[in-house]
């Protein structure tokens, strides 16, 4: 293969992963951030001695970071400090009403034993599909490109994806083998993290399940920031060069070709252009309308996936009553689905999600301190302004102080708010969104934006707007199918 000079415009997970893996093939790579570190959404804060993960907080599917680094000989622990959690994760129904997902499989099922008679035999059932949909997916599905939707439509993707339920909704097939709506939102909650709703998004995703239960929840000590760092050494070990602070602000092309991208620090010449950006962004941004494969038209028809509602405290005391993952479901969770998917607006009551990661990691806090992160998934577009942010924080701590059983406010030391105009301001999120494209049925593999640009033959893309979709894991994928398509497409 010819040595080409590759720009790539960010440095998020897919940027690290297409930096590593296109300098494995012996070309000489550029990665341009737009921001001060790597990491993208998973960037860090540092702020009187807490280190906060900004973003993805849950290390899921060990599997695809296993056979990423095994590309280079390497292996994630050679890296980074794995633990796995025990329990996985707390969840909170009500006030006085919550349930720990152990790492022990027996346990969790004699606990839906005790939500729903039968149900112990019948999660056992559900787990086996589950991990038999997992096994599918990620040999048949997940790792292959979609250019066509003739490639989407060969007789084996249709009898296999028949098999994953593709045409039934996640609740529906949730429903099928479980009365408790307790059991229900166990397995449906990972769906908000991929942008989705259990009432839109393809059955499918109930393969988390597997990940869930079997694979487990890991965690990197130190934080995700541990996972970032891990990667952009990896990248640089294979000779990758990374630029920060440059915001890009042009990719130019001369004769369907890009040839250089421009920056703040100036332009860069370049035979191949990967883009990690937002990719609407980048589209609608970086690209003169005739050379866009999307178009405004085209994003304003997409369905967007969630924002954030994101709270950074630091306390300077530890929460008795919380574990490293808690999750808080509303009992009316499919209004707050409605406020994000169907009617968007601020909720009215709302799940969240709060991570104390210094309960695996101390030094994440000052000594006798807790390092919180709280999410509540909102809708992307919406407007936001200091005071609904402030409103939402006193909601948020009111509520916490209630599951948690004790004084949060009086003991918060450091207080950052992150919402829809962060996103947009610091990684150029399209409406704000954290996410990127919502996992529905009509924005899968094929239904989701190309790699490869329409227009501009050697322009890429890579990320979670790309297939297979939103989460680290995928996002990573995104970008060994992309170095596979690079590798076909400047082959000698």
């Amino acid at each position: 293969m010819d040595k080409q000079n590759v720009v790539i415009v960010g440095a998020g997970f897919g940027g690290l992963a297409a930096a590593a893996l296109l300098a494995k093939q012996g070309h000489n790579i550029k990665v341009i951030e737009k921001n001060e570190q790597s990491g993208g959404r998973a960037s860090i804060w540092k702020k009187d001695g807490f280190t906060f993960d900004m973003g993805p907080s849950w290390y899921l599917m060990p599997d695809v970071f296993e056979k990423y680094f095994a590309e280079f000989g390497k292996k994630p622990e050679d890296y980074m400090d794995l633990v796995r959690l025990d329990p996985s994760y707390r969840v909170f129904f009500d006030v006085d009403d919550h349930v720990d997902i152990s790492a022990d499989i027996e346990k969790n099922l004699d606990l839906f034993e005790a939500l729903e008679p039968g149900a112990k035999e019948k999660m056992k059932e559900y787990l086996d599909k589950s991990t038999y949909e997992y096994d599918i997916a990620m040999n048949d599905f997940i790792y292959k490109d979609y250019k066509h939707i003739t490639d989407f439509l060969k007789p084996r993707l249709i009898v296999e994806g028949t098999k994953l339920h593709m045409f039934e909704k996640l609740d529906d097939y949730a429903q099928r083998y479980f009365k408790s709506e307790k059991i229900r939102k166990i397995l449906e909650y990972t769906i908000v993290f991929l942008g989705g709703s259990p009432y839109d998004s393809p059955a499918l995703y109930s393969l988390m399940s597997h990940v869930d239960f079997n694979m487990g929840v890991w965690f990197p000590k130190g934080g995700m920031g541990n996972l970032v760092e891990a990667m952009r050494r990896l990248a640089e070990e294979q000779g990758a060069e990374f630029i920060y602070n440059a915001p890009v602000e042009k990719i130019n092309v001369e004769k369907g070709k890009a040839t250089s991208v421009k920056t703040k620090k100036g332009s860069y010449p370049t035979d191949i252009v990967v883009v990690n950006a937002d990719n609407a962004w980048a589209e609608m941004n970086l690209l003169e309308e005739k050379y866009q494969t999307y178009d405004q038209k085209y994003w304003e028809k997409r369905s967007i996936a969630p924002s954030a509602y994101l709270l950074y405290l630091g306390l300077d005391k530890q929460l008795k009553n919380l574990i490293h993952h808690n999750l808080y479901f509303d009992p009316d969770w499919i209004n707050h689905f409605d406020d994000i998917f169907k009617e968007p607006k601020w909720p009215e009551n709302f799940s969240y999600y709060v991570s104390c990661i210094s309960k695996t990691d101390a030094k994440t806090a000052p000594a006798g301190g807790e390092n919180v992160f709280v999410l509540i998934p909102v809708a992307p577009g919406l407007k936001d302004t200091e005071e609904i942010q402030e409103k939402y924080f006193n909601r948020t701590i009111e509520h916490m102080e209630k599951i948690a059983g004790e004084n949060i406010r009086d003991h918060i030391i450091v207080k950052r708010i992150f919402a829809h105009n962060d996103f947009s301001s610091r990684y150029n999120a399209y409406k704000g969104t954290a996410l990127g494209l919502a996992h529905t049925l009509k924005q899968t593999a094929v239904f989701r934006p190309r790699h490869q640009s329409k227009k501009v033959k050697n322009l890429y893309y890579t990320g979670h707007y790309n297939h297979p979709g939103i989460g680290v894991p995928m996002v990573i994928i995104s970008s060994q199918i992309l170095s596979d398509i690079i590798r076909r497409n400047h082959a000698d």
